[in-house]
């Protein structure tokens, strides 16, 4: 679908709105995203593979759920949204937490982002309009794989790398 995003000054206040093919078509930065992981007792990251249908990253790797907050939407309400769209997992009935707020700027990241965490041992039941598998890993787990060539969508070393470094 080609909703509007809302586009967003370097404070990450609302300046604009674009519809989403022309964000991507311009290679804009300046618009919101959530992103959560889903971390096991072990320390584990529940990591899916996109589908092959996607426009941006298909077959990739990817962070436990991630969207856009659509034009209008707070960071929260985008989280709630998406984790039930992608993840069938309740958020008014499951803890989480805010991980941390990040910047193109700043942070090296995609766009303006909010990430969050949920602690589960349950592989959620997740949308296969979304996925086609996933694996429980370990972020030196994760990056091995990535130096033997399995592809990620561009944010997700860069989170882990931020909220999940790995072992030396």
């Amino acid at each position: 679908s080609d909703e509007y995003l809302d586009l967003v000054n370097e404070q990450d206040e609302v300046i604009g709105k674009k519809l989403r093919s022309e964000v991507y078509a311009e290679g804009l930065s300046n618009f919101r995203v959530v992103n959560a992981f889903l971390v096991n007792s072990e320390g584990r990251l529940w990591l899916p593979r996109r589908g092959a249908h996607k426009r941006i990253f298909p077959l990739c790797l990817d962070m436990s759920m991630g969207g856009h907050v659509e034009s209008g939407e707070t960071y929260d309400y985008s989280f709630k949204r998406e984790l039930s769209e992608e993840l069938n997992i309740d958020a008014d009935k499951t803890p989480w937490k805010l991980l941390g707020h990040l910047t193109p700027e700043k942070d090296k990241v995609s766009a303006y982002m909010n990430v969050y965490e949920i602690r589960t041992d349950e592989a959620p039941n997740f949308n296969p309009d979304d996925f086609t598998e996933y694996f429980w890993l370990s972020p030196e787990e994760l990056f091995e794989k990535i130096s033997q060539g399995e592809k990620t969508k561009g944010d997700l070393p860069t989170l882990v790398k931020i909220f999940y470094p790995p072992k030396a």
